[in-house]
């Protein structure tokens, strides 16, 4: 071939996958605008049906530190607001959704006023999730020590994407004496129409959450703001570990937890999570589980509030129903419940989904907690929220319209942003 004609065919080369892929993001942005619009007019409709069945408070003992589960939202923000009014030393508060409603105005008053009664109270933020927030909400005492998590950071330029993550941790820490961790970001909407899942402890676990706060504290604080001091822990309790994703460091433990637990299951893992969107390794750990006789049941919301996050999950239901895994679609009301619980013996509850932005993106925080009696309780919330979801059938979901088949595929090479 003559250097010309390489030319030319390199350009040719060269145009056909430029319009290649102008012609797949066009086909996203058209799927993307018809299931966006869709889904804007079924919500009239579920929007109106919003009843759930309430698991409970649950209460439990792991080693030296006292667990509460709730599942509840009303029943978690009032021990939330409670153990803020009586606070005395500490407030260390973070959270990636503050809602400037009236309970994020409860949230707000209460820290302001343990501040002017002179606890000492850091608070860090999310400012990409709370950019509909009008600025004047927050309005702190000038002794609230404050951090608003950056939209836009050097490290979206200058290091690579998996240290670019937001910070989607939900904590609450008070006095050393209890603190909370979960799926709950502040919110009226989480109070009473979303299922969720958080945990307080008592006791000396709460070190490793102090800790966690601290660390993210004194990672971004910057030479205006006051570092956190940090402690050696007074005891090791290895029933209860909180395992930290930290993008600024490239650290994604939380990940490689869910994996090691996957492939040690040999009776049963229970998975529950708002957004299901695997890798690889994670999507094939989960079937490997399944096909070698593991009881492998993954409960996702039927709609999220998400629609584009649905429609990705969806295309990986063929793949889990042909192995014999349970796909149940909660219904009725969003799943933002980021747990599991395998074999009886070990069980998470924390702030990150089954995704690539959870697990090898944003800032995240989840307990593992090797203890039994724990594990029965999420096994028993788990089967009051499987209660409240349909089992989704092979068949039912081969029988879907190829409009639906069409789209997921369009769709699929958006799942590694998500």
């Amino acid at each position: 071939m003559t250097a010309a004609r390489l030319r030319h065919a390199r350009r040719f080369a060269m145009t056909t996958v430029r319009r290649s892929m102008l012609a797949m993001f066009a086909s996203q942005l058209l799927v993307i605008g018809g299931i966006a619009t869709v889904d804007a007019v079924q919500k009239r409709t579920r929007s109106k049906r919003t009843s759930f069945p309430h698991p409970g408070t649950f209460e439990n003992t792991v080693a030296d530190t006292s667990a509460t589960v709730y599942t509840y939202g009303e029943d978690l923000y009032e021990a939330m607001l409670q153990a803020i009014a009586e606070a005395q030393d500490e407030i260390l508060f973070e959270t990636y959704i503050w809602k400037g409603d009236s309970l994020g105005e409860r949230f707000r008053d209460a820290i302001n006023a343990a501040a002017a009664r002179g606890v000492s109270v850091y608070i860090i933020y999310d400012g990409f999730a709370n950019l509909v927030v009008r600025p004047s909400f927050y309005d702190f005492h000038p002794d609230v020590h404050v951090f608003r998590f950056p939209i836009l950071r050097p490290s979206i330029l200058f290091t690579n994407i998996r240290g670019t993550g937001f910070d989607h941790r939900k904590l609450l820490v008070v006095d050393d004496t209890v603190a909370y961790v979960g799926g709950y970001n502040i919110g009226a909407t989480y109070a009473t129409t979303w299922r969720d899942t958080h945990l307080a402890l008592r006791g000396p676990a709460i070190w490793d959450l102090r800790q966690a706060f601290a660390n993210v504290w004194n990672l971004r604080r910057g030479p205006a703001r006051e570092p956190l001091a940090v402690t050696g822990a007074s005891s090791w309790e290895p029933s209860i570990r909180t395992v930290n994703n930290i993008p600024a460091n490239l650290v994604f433990p939380v990940r490689g937890v869910y994996l090691d637990a996957i492939n040690r299951a040999r009776e049963h893992i229970y998975l529950t999570t708002a957004y299901f969107i695997p890798d690889r390794q994670i999507l094939e750990a989960l079937i490997r589980a399944s096909k070698r006789g593991v009881d492998v049941r993954v409960l996702v919301p039927e709609y999220s509030n998400h629609v584009v996050s649905d429609w990705l999950s969806r295309g990986f239901y063929t793949s889990l129903l042909k192995a014999g895994v349970t796909v149940l679609l909660f219904e009725n009301a969003m799943i933002h419940a980021k747990t599991a619980t395998i074999d009886g013996e070990w069980s998470t509850v924390g702030t990150a989904n089954i995704d690539r932005l959870s697990l090898t993106g944003n800032y995240e925080i989840n307990l593992e907690i090797f203890d039994a009696d724990l594990a029965a309780t999420m096994e028993e919330i788990f089967a009051v929220d499987s209660s409240n979801s349909h089992p989704l059938t092979l068949e039912e979901w081969e029988s879907r319209h190829v409009v639906a088949r069409v789209s997921e595929a369009i769709l699929m090479p958006l799942r590694p942003f998500l």
